[in-house]
């Protein structure tokens, strides 16, 4: 009885503090599939509790109910757009771990030829060494590769378009050291020109919120600390934008966070899941680590004037990352469902 009522303690501070509150960032590190897991325990363990049995198994079942929802059961099951009218373009988002540092570098943009999308929003466009990320420029390459597409890049953050750009935005950093890393933004803003309209897709890769270090050490403190308020503010200036955004938005890639649910952007967005499955959609890691996949860090968003006809991620990238991509269609509508929704 105990365990059940800091159960339901336990789901009411993950509601409430979720992305809201440094400190939590490391709790909230557990794996979706444990609010699952543990009522379903709690429920093996129910006769035991013989004087408040019925009570007790009413109590869980509803936390178990709760935290499904929360976990992401269900919502993926049936949502794609059926047959929508408009514009269809085929993105691929993908973090991409550190580029092709490791990797056999023809198999690496073999791949992402392979993909044959209108616009590619990658991750992580940077080497790392040591505690240091380094600047890289493979535009030649890319450019040999993908002929005919329009290349933008904003830190570690690029995008591939074969449509139009209609504007990039960069932020001014100072060029000193590492603040290109550091202090630039972690989403990259690109208006695409789609049919008859402007949109603006949003290539995200938020900090890793949290440090599993040694406790007793002040640097593991810090470095929580830091880290966590970084992840806090760059969700908020990604906000910002988008409520002083016009066009319709795509925002997607890589948000470090398995509860998204719980930290909406608003601005007229939606989360999208993975269509045809009521199972939660899981990202990571798809390599590189001694760890099962149970979390989902990859996310997509979409102005509600858009159509998502087609989401799933694909599991091809094996060789090459520790994260699955993300393949969606999004169908444009060639006008605006409403002429008051101010996008």
């Amino acid at each position: 009885m105990a365990a059940t009522a800091a159960w339901a303690i336990f789901l009411v501070l993950l509601v409430l503090l979720t992305g809201r509150w440094w400190p939590w960032y490391v709790v909230q590190n557990i794996p979706p599939l444990t609010l699952v897991a543990v009522p379903l325990l709690l429920l093996l363990l129910v006769p035991l509790a013989r004087p408040a049995r019925r009570r007790l198994s009413a109590a869980l079942v509803v936390l178990l109910l709760a935290g499904a929802h929360l976990a992401g059961f269900g919502p993926g099951w049936g949502t794609a757009a059926a047959n929508p009218a408009g514009t269809p373009v085929k993105v691929f988002a993908w973090s991409t771990r550190y580029w092709q540092m490791a990797d056999d570098k023809d198999a690496f943009y073999a791949f992402l030829r392979r993909q044959d999308s209108d616009v590619y929003l990658l991750q992580e466009y940077l080497y790392w060494k040591g505690s240091k990320p380094v600047r890289i420029d493979d535009s030649a390459r890319l450019r040999a590769e993908f002929p005919g597409y329009r290349m933008s890049v904003e830190g570690e953050l690029i995008t591939l378009s074969r449509l139009p750009i209609v504007k990039a935005y960069h932020q001014h950093v100072s060029p000193k050291g590492n603040n290109w890393y550091w202090k630039g933004r972690k989403f990259q803003r690109t208006d695409i020109r789609v049919g008859g309209r402007t949109l603006s897709f949003y290539n995200v890769h938020l900090p890793v919120p949290f440090h599993l270090g040694n406790p007793l050490k002040g640097s593991t403190y810090r470095f929580h600390r830091n880290h966590g308020l970084w992840w806090t503010g760059e969700l908020r200036k990604l906000r910002a934008d988008l409520a002083g955004n016009s066009h319709p938005a795509v925002v997607t890639g890589d948000f470090n966070s398995s509860w998204m649910g719980l930290s909406p952007l608003g601005a007229g967005t939606s989360l999208h899941n993975p269509t045809g499955s009521w199972l939660p959609a899981r990202s990571w890691p798809l390599s590189g680590f001694a760890l099962p996949r149970l979390w989902r860090l990859d996310w997509l968003f979409t102005d509600d004037d858009l159509a998502v006809s087609r989401y799933r991620f694909g599991s091809g990238g094996a060789d090459f990352s520790d994260h699955m991509a993300q393949e969606i269609r999004v169908v444009v509508p060639d006008r605006a469902r409403s002429a008051g929704s101010g996008r």
